[in-house]
């Protein structure tokens, strides 16, 4: 599946896989010193676009993010730049192919230090690329922190120092205007805080030929709709309702609009059919805001459990507003054991907080989990970065998980991971979580992959959100996706 241009062109490259590009273009014939002197190049480039002739200082590494810093260096002096270098260490003491590009540079090269900074308009970070790991040295950190208290605009090379590329997480790293990186982007630029402290992130050729993915195997991806749109269920003119998919959702009570928010983004999702299971009590509130949304009324667990006997329900939600305790577990069971598609949020996953192997031991068919961060802890505690506990998360539970954030992870329990960015701060509202967990429920239930599905509904989600902006609240969300699908499936669109 991941073979695909779309993935091809959305690939992440963690540090070892970038390494292993680097190493397999050389063996192919492209020299360490082309490839340095291309990513120069091309950062050189960027800034003489972007930005108008000013005094430059240029921070350098003792490594071959170094290198890259002077190659830019010399770019910029030839093309008539005032530039200058301050390097971390010695010329000296450099080696292989960063000292031979520091040797090329043949100007002064300065002590690295915050003086440096003076007289300078626009600072160069080239001190530490992705593969950066423990904590910056002080000279490092205090230089780059008085570029930010003098609010000198910074471009980084690869990534801003002391970002870590497989992570996102950040020893000191202050924010950049610009981040110039090669190749494929890195999961650190993607995640946070690192996507906050790139600033624009742009993706150069250094001339790696992208033939080299097939054999680093990428398995994680920026999210987008190359990935899924072929993917998309769409309508047929043989289609009747029950073609398209029949969603059921457990509705809850006296809380109840959340299952309502949800069955309203199954049904824009695309969804022929959408019901909610409700207790018999709660069929006033029910029905009074609702339509084309069906509502089935529960007395005792034996309704639910002949509710599920229907074979024309292709997928099933549980968890927003279905309150914490033995009935909500037992009806996750329940919809389990159909192996139908599932998708589990909120309750239904904090209700297996004391217990969550009991849960995970009765995933045997698609299932996608959508915990939040404390939802997430409670079922598989906080060890590690946000991209290898999504994943450790899936291969344990068996089921797709969206650990959902600014920087929401797709994780599958193969290993495969999404990460998505396009999320507006805006869905930090109450009752999104409930409208993401319908979307993925009505593309789950007109069949779709369960991995794709959640890419895509959490791709749509934030799409949905930014059509809107400001002043959002989580049922202005359905009434958004009609538009956010045309978009998807018109040929050229730029959404």
């Amino acid at each position: 599946m991941n073979a695909g241009a779309g993935f091809a062109e959305n690939a992440l490259l963690d540090v070892g896989r970038m390494g292993a590009a680097d190493r397999l273009a050389v063996a192919g014939g492209v020299s360490e010193s082309q490839l340095m002197q291309n990513a120069g190049s091309a950062v050189a480039r960027q800034i003489v676009q972007r930005f108008p002739l000013q005094r430059v200082i240029v921070l350098c590494g003792p490594g071959n993010n170094g290198g890259d810093g002077f190659v830019v260096a010399r770019e910029l002096a030839s093309a008539g730049w005032p530039v200058r270098v301050a390097l971390d260490g010695k010329v000296e003491r450099l080696r292989g192919t960063a000292r031979a590009q520091a040797l090329r540079f043949g100007g002064e090269v300065e002590a690295l230090r915050p003086e440096a900074l003076d007289n300078a308009d626009l600072v160069i970070d080239a001190l530490f690329g992705a593969g950066f790991r423990g904590e910056l040295a002080a000279v490092a950190r205090e230089t780059l922190a008085a570029a930010c208290a003098r609010q000198l605009p910074i471009v980084a090379i690869d990534v801003p120092s002391g970002v870590f590329g497989d992570t996102g997480e950040s020893a000191g790293a202050v924010p950049a205007v610009l981040t110039v990186t090669f190749f494929r982007k890195k999961p650190g630029h993607l995640l946070l805080p690192g996507r906050l402290l790139c600033g624009e992130t742009v993706v150069v050729d250094i001339g790696i030929p992208g033939t080299v993915l097939a054999q680093i195997k990428p398995d994680t991806f920026e999210n987008g709709p190359a990935l899924w749109r072929e993917e998309l269920p769409r309508a047929r003119h043989a289609d009747h309702k029950y073609t398209r998919g029949h969603a059921l959702i457990v509705g809850g009570y006296p809380l109840t609009g959340a299952a309502r928010m949800a069955a309203r983004a199954a049904a824009r999702a695309g969804a022929g059919l959408t019901t909610i299971a409700v207790a018999e009590r709660a069929m006033p509130a029910y029905a009074a805001s609702l339509t084309s949304i069906m509502i089935r009324p529960l007395s005792v667990q034996q309704d639910f459990v002949a509710l599920l006997q229907d074979q024309r329900i292709t997928a099933f939600l549980i968890g927003p507003g279905a309150g914490v305790g033995i009935e909500t577990r037992e009806r996750v069971f329940t919809m389990l054991a159909t192996r139908r598609p599932v998708v589990l949020d909120a309750d239904a996953l904090t209700s297996f907080k004391d217990d969550p192997q009991a849960l995970f031991d009765k995933v045997g068919g698609p299932c996608v989990m959508t915990p939040h961060e404390g939802e997430f802890t409670r079922l598989f505690g906080d060890a590690g970065d946000k991209l290898a506990r999504a994943r450790a998360a899936a291969q344990r539970s068996g089921a797709v998980i969206v650990l959902k954030g600014a920087d929401t992870v797709i994780a599958a329990p193969d290993g495969r991971a999404i990460i998505n960015s396009n999320a507006p701060a805006t869905l930090a509202t109450a009752g999104s979580g409930d409208v993401l967990g319908g979307i993925l429920t009505g593309l789950l239930a007109q069949g779709m992959d369960a991995w794709l599905a959640a890419a895509a509904g959490v791709w749509m989600h934030g799409a949905a959100a930014a059509l809107f902006g400001p002043g959002l609240i989580a049922e202005d969300l359905p009434d958004l996706l009609p538009p956010v699908l045309r978009s998807l499936f018109s040929p050229g669109s730029a959404l």
